[in-house]
């Protein structure tokens, strides 16, 4: 729903996909939005997944866990920090970041950024991947990087957004 002074995406319309890299499921709110002065993103990292280990040029990206419990390392820190659901972080621009889910239960992530930048990794120079992704776009963190699968309770597949039947729009 659109009016001149806001603009409504309501959570049954919110087109969900897997992301480029990692294939992490993700809502692009902000495009979805028409938001012109930031980025804005829900990450839904299922058990054994990561995000992509990156840094921005001048975006500063604010972290808030919805769900679950979140992992994110920062740095060259070696611990990562570990986030309680509601919990906030922001990060500045060129730190370096990668948040992943070591756990047996969904982590649901909303992150913001401003100002807006483009994270497209498939419209990237070489030179543009080598900045922002100092390992590659696809590297794991430690914890997850045996391969070893993290066992799921439960079983079967969730919706992005609610833990029930997955939307065949998404």
């Amino acid at each position: 729903m659109t009016d001149d002074d806001h603009v409504l995406l309501r959570a049954a319309d919110a087109l969900w996909r897997e992301s480029n890299q990692m294939k992490v499921l993700n809502t692009d709110l902000a495009k979805q939005l028409a938001a012109a002065t930031l980025g804005a993103r829900i990450w839904r990292l299922r058990p054994g997944q990561a995000s992509t280990k990156h840094c921005h040029l001048k975006q500063e990206e604010l972290y808030v866990l919805l769900e679950g419990e979140g992992k994110i390392r920062i740095g060259d820190d070696t611990d990562p920090l570990t986030i309680e659901p509601l919990d906030s972080l922001l990060i500045r621009p060129a730190t370096v970041r990668q948040i992943f889910n070591d756990t047996d239960a969904d982590a649901l992530w909303l992150v913001v950024g401003a100002p807006p930048e483009s994270a497209n990794t498939l419209e990237m120079t070489a030179q543009q991947l080598t900045r922002l992704y100092p390992e590659g776009p696809k590297s794991l963190p430690p914890e997850l990087a045996d391969g070893s699968p993290v066992p799921r309770r439960g079983g079967g597949r969730q919706s992005p957004a609610a833990g029930g039947p997955t939307s065949t729009r998404s």
